[in-house]
C-alpha cells in the first residue's frame, strides 16, 4: 500500500536515530546534573518508564504545538484557531486571545452538519430545553427518551437492520461491545490496521486473536483455514465462535475495505463479520449508506454492524446495528449501556435530523446534494493532490486521504507552514502510525466550495514544495502534453 523508497526509508531512520542519540545523551547528562535533586518519593517506583516517556520527552514535546490546537469556533469549512506560544522550548503551552481563521482540512464533518444548519439547529435547541443535556441516567434506568427510541428505530431501518442500540461515545462502542460478543475459547480475526478501540475490545474480551495482512481477503483465508484446522491452543478444540472485524473506511489509509470478497470468505467458512462504519456510514454509497450501498453486499451478510455519529452525523456517541436477538443480549449484558449515562437529548436529536435530511424527509434534497458535493470534492482534491506529486494513500470516493511525509522533521515543518499560511492541518505520527510511516491526514467536506479547495491546494503545493514531500513526478498540465505530442 505505501510504496517506501529506500533512500526515504534510510533518511527517515536516520533522522530519528539521531534524534535518539542526542536524547540519550541529554537524558545522560541531566542525570549527572540531578544526581542530588531527584524529586521521586523515596521507595516508589518512577510512574513513566521505557521508550515511552523518552519519546514524549525528547521528541513529542518538541513538536507539540502541532498538536491538539483549540479552536474558537464550530468545525466548519473555515475555523478560529486559538494561537498559542511557548517560553520554555515547547515544554508548555500557553493560549492567548487571539485567533486566526483557517480553511479547515483536519475535521470529519463530511456532510457539514457539525455547524448551524437550517433543518437540525432549531429542532436541537428545541430539545434541549424540553431535555436538558443531559439524562444523568444510565438508559436502563431514567435515561432513555423518546428521542432514543427514535434514533434507535431510525438507524436500523437507515443501516438496514432490524434493531439498534445506541452508545454515548464511539471508542466505547467497539471497546465495550466486543468482549460481550466473544470470550475465552473464541477467535477474533482483525484487520492489521483495524482502529485502536478494536484492537483494546479485541484484547480485553479474552478470545484469541489473529491478525490477517491489511485487506486482504486471500490472506484472511489462510488464516481462517489454518486456524480451523489447529482450533484452540493447547487443547486443540474446536473454536467456540469466530469472529472477522474489519472496517468501511480505514481511517488512517482513506482506504476502502474489500468487503465483497471478505463477505464471500467469511460465508464460505461460516464465521461471523463485524463492520466498524466510523468513517463510512453517511459519508459514502449513493444514499450515504455507507461501503455496503457503495460495494454492493446486502447488509443482511454482515453480522454485526458498528457507526459513529461523531462524523458524518455532527454529532457524538455510537451505534450496533444487528439482529433483534443481539440487540437485546447487548442491552443487558453490556457495560456501556448499563452503567455509563446515555447519549445526550440534545446530540440524539442531531442525529435524528441529520439522518432526515440525508433521506430526504426533511422536505428538500440538501442530503442528495450533500452526498453528491463530498463525492466531487473528495475525487477533486484526491487527483488534484496526486497530480502535484504528492503520495496520497486511499480510494476514490473516500473523504479521507493522507499524505505522507515520512521523515520526523517534515511533521512540524508542514503543519506550522499551512498553519501560517491560514491552512489547518492534522498530522499523525508514531504511535498512531508505524514510526518510518508519518503522515498528514487531511478530512475533505461537503460544506467545502470549490474555492475552498483550491486555496488549499494552493497552500499544500507551495508547502510540499518548501518541505520535499512530493515524491512522485509532478504530472504535465494537458495543454503541455499536447505540445509536446506536436513536438514528437
Amino acid at each position: 500500500m505505501v510504496r517506501l523508497p529506500y533512500t526515504t526509508a534510510l533518511t527517515t531512520l536516520f533522522s530519528y536515530g539521531l534524534l535518539f542519540a542526542f536524547g540519550q545523551l541529554r537524558d545522560f547528562f541531566r542525570k549527572i546534573v540531578d544526581w542530588f535533586k531527584s524529586k521521586d518519593l523515596k521507595g516508589y517506583a518512577p510512574i513513566c518508564l521505557g521508550l515511552e516517556d523518552f519519546y514524549v520527552r525528547r521528541l513529542y514535546l518538541r513538536i507539540q504545538d502541532c498538536f491538539g490546537r483549540p479552536i474558537a469556533s464550530a468545525p466548519d469549512a473555515w475555523i478560529d484557531v486559538v494561537e498559542r506560544y511557548s517560553n520554555d522550548n515547547n515544554k508548555t503551552l500557553h493560549r492567548t486571545t487571539n485567533t486566526t481563521k483557517c480553511l479547515n482540512l483536519g475535521s470529519y464533518n463530511y456532510l457539514g452538519f457539525a455547524a448551524a444548519d437550517e433543518y437540525c439547529t432549531p429542532r436541537v435547541i428545541e430539545s434541549l430545553k424540553k431535555y436538558s443535556p443531559s439524562t444523568c441516567s444510565v438508559r436502563a434506568d431514567g435515561g432513555t427518551t423518546k428521542l432514543h427510541t427514535e434514533l434507535e428505530e431510525l438507524v436500523a431501518r437507515f443501516v438496514g437492520k432490524p434493531a439498534a442500540i445506541l452508545f454515548g461515545m464511539g471508542y466505547v462502542t467497539n471497546s465495550a461491545i466486543i468482549p460481550c460478543l466473544i470470550g475465552k475459547g473464541g477467535l477474533i480475526i482483525s484487520d492489521s490496521l483495524n482502529h485502536n478501540s478494536i484492537v483494546n475490545g479485541a484484547r480485553g474480551s479474552g478470545a484469541t486473536v489473529r491478525v490477517f495482512q491489511h485487506n486482504s481477503p486471500s490472506h484472511l483465508e489462510e488464516v481462517l483455514r489454518e486456524q480451523i484446522a489447529g482450533g484452540q491452543p493447547r487443547t486443540h478444540r474446536p473454536w467456540k465462535k469466530i469472529i472477522v472485524i474489519v472496517e468501511g473506511i480505514y481511517s488512517m489509509e482513506g482506504e476502502l475495505c474489500k468487503l465483497p470478497e471478505i463477505i464471500a470468505v467469511c460465508k464460505k467458512y461460516k464465521v461471523y463479520t463485524y463492520l466498524d462504519e466510523a468513517h463510512s456510514i453517511g459519508a459514502i454509497g449513493k444514499s450515504g449508506r455507507g461501503v455496503c450501498e457503495l460495494l454492493g453486499v446486502d447488509p443482511t451478510d454482515v453480522d454485526i454492524m458498528m457507526g459513529t455519529f461523531t462524523k458524518s452525523f455532527g454529532s457524538c456517541g455510537g451505534y450496533i446495528a444487528a439482529s433483534k436477538e443481539i440487540i437485546q443480549y447487548l442491552k443487558y449484558a453490556c457495560p456501556a449501556h448499563l452503567y455509563a449515562t446515555s447519549m445526550s437529548p440534545p446530540a440524539v436529536q442531531q442525529v435524528i435530523s441529520a439522518i432526515k435530511v440525508i433521506l430526504g424527509e426533511d422536505g428538500s434534497n440538501r442530503g442528495a446534494q450533500k452526498l453528491a458535493r463530498i463525492r466531487e470534492n473528495s475525487n477533486f482534491f484526491r487527483s488534484e493532490l496526486q497530480k502535484m506529486g504528492f503520495e496520497v494513500l486511499g480510494d476514490n470516493d473516500s473523504p479521507v486521504m493522507p499524505i505522507m511525509l515520512y521523515n520526523p522533521a517534515k511533521i512540524p515543518a508542514f503543519s506550522r507552514e499551512c498553519l501560517r499560511q491560514n491552512v489547518a492541518v492534522v498530522t499523525v505520527a508514531f504511535p498512531a502510525t508505524p514510526l518510518l510511516l508519518a503522515r498528514a491526514r487531511i478530512c475533505i467536506s461537503a460544506s467545502h466550495s470549490r474555492e475552498d479547495l483550491i486555496k488549499g491546494l494552493e497552500v499544500i503545493s507551495k508547502v510540499g514544495d518548501l518541505v520535499g514531500i512530493k515524491y512522485f513526478p509532478v504530472e504535465p498540465p494537458k495543454h503541455a502534453e499536447h505540445v509536446l505530442k506536436k513536438l514528437e
